[in-house]
């Protein structure tokens, strides 16, 4: 079906989605490329550490049911904007919190903003990210993730830059969100998304109907278990490296920035993958590709083999969130609804990973205990086989 909107009006948000994605992981990398020098300032157990990211997905969970909602009545770009303000501010709020004042309860407070800030963003940015991929007529979805891991990298640098050059964290921080707080209201003026409508333009529809839908939920237990693969990384690989194989804090994040750049390769050429070959076999491809990652940085002894680890679980990573958010859009008139659905069970491995990994982080090590990831990937394959597209997905 021909698209409502002219082939440059798509191009502009094409390019308007990309950069809200690449800003939204550049505003969550900064904190994560700082998270072991906040930690040492804060002069906290990894389970306090654990107990403290917590408090982003406290924030998440408490504002994704609602986001569907919100971008259905307000349009994702009043709703991005609003979101990337609030977002900023939690990261400022973390870096003085953490590093300037040592206050634990400062800290949590800017990250349960961050999350409530980042959780509605995301739903909203996916939310116009499938209306654009509806409106070209191809996959580009985990191309938009690939901007979202390019901003996580380009964080991470920034982030190892500025520790191996002894940058204060408050510093850096402050800087990245003013960033964060500006550029996506630029960004969002060129959306094709303008209405209160969830993209079929189905109004009498009750948004927590989706929640009764089986195929709905089961993509959101897929979701969730690849977001426990990405957010473990996020929040532990680089505190795993320091404790595990006794790197300084600027290594460690450089071994984030490697496995986002890992990941970020696998956003880019994922979409010629599944074009290919399909949803089915390559997300059962990438979560194997996943689970060998982590064996192998934690097994590795040696930090090359857990570098080139890293690589792998990178891209094993790469495509999961972005193929669930493309999958619950599949029918446009309930996209909104059905997206903030998985979205909020998704999130649900943000609100107990932190916790999971401080708690065997305290008993085996924070090392082995990122060996949960490559033992809960085998059972979720099992509900990979609801993200086959539907065949009317690509009309408009």
């Amino acid at each position: 079906m021909e698209s409502r909107t002219s082939r440059p009006a798509v191009l502009r948000a094409r390019n308007a989605v990309t950069a809200v994605f690449a800003v939204n992981g550049f505003a969550i990398a900064s904190w994560m490329s700082r998270i072991p020098e906040a930690r040492d300032a804060l002069s906290i157990t990894p389970g306090q550490l654990g107990a403290l990211l917590l408090s982003i997905s406290v924030g998440a969970m408490a504002a994704l049911p609602l986001a569907g909602s919100l971008v259905h009545r307000f349009g994702a770009r009043a709703v991005i904007t609003g979101a990337a303000v609030l977002d900023a501010a939690g990261v400022a709020c973390s870096g003085v919190g953490a590093a300037a004042l040592g206050d634990y309860w400062l800290t949590a407070l800017g990250l349960v903003c961050m999350g409530l800030g980042s959780g509605v963003w995301d739903v909203a940015m996916n939310i116009e990210g499938a209306a654009v991929e509806r409106a070209l007529e191809r996959t580009i979805m985990p191309r938009f993730h690939a901007a979202f891991s390019l901003g996580t990298v380009v964080a991470a640098g920034v982030g190892a830059v500025a520790a191996a050059w002894a940058v204060p964290v408050a510093t850096h921080l402050i800087a990245a969100a003013l960033i964060v707080a500006v550029l996506p209201a630029f960004a969002a003026r060129s959306f094709i998304r303008e209405g209160a409508d969830d993209g079929g333009g189905d109004k009498g529809a009750k948004p927590w109907r989706a929640w009764t839908d089986p195929r709905t939920l089961v993509i959101g237990l897929m979701v969730l278990a690849l977001a426990l693969t990405e957010g473990t990384a996020n929040d532990w690989l680089a505190v795993a490296l320091v404790d595990g194989y006794g790197v300084p804090a600027w290594l460690g994040a450089a071994g984030f920035a490697v496995f986002l750049t890992a990941m970020t390769a696998g956003r880019v050429a994922g979409t010629a993958l599944l074009d290919r070959f399909g949803r089915l076999r390559v997300l059962w491809a990438t979560m194997a590709t996943a689970g060998l990652g982590v064996v192998l940085l934690v097994f590795g002894t040696w930090l090359p083999i857990a570098l080139l680890g890293a690589v792998l679980w990178g891209l094993g990573a790469s495509l999961g969130f972005p193929v669930g958010m493309s999958a619950a859009a599949d029918d446009p008139e309930h996209a909104a609804a059905r997206v903030s659905v998985v979205s909020t069970i998704g999130y649900t491995a943000f609100l107990a990973g932190p916790p999971l990994l401080g708690y065997l982080g305290d008993r085996v090590g924070t090392l082995q205990a990122l060996l949960v990831v490559a033992v809960l990937l085998v059972p979720s394959a099992m509900a990979v086989p609801a993200a086959r597209p539907r065949a009317h997905a690509t009309c408009r």
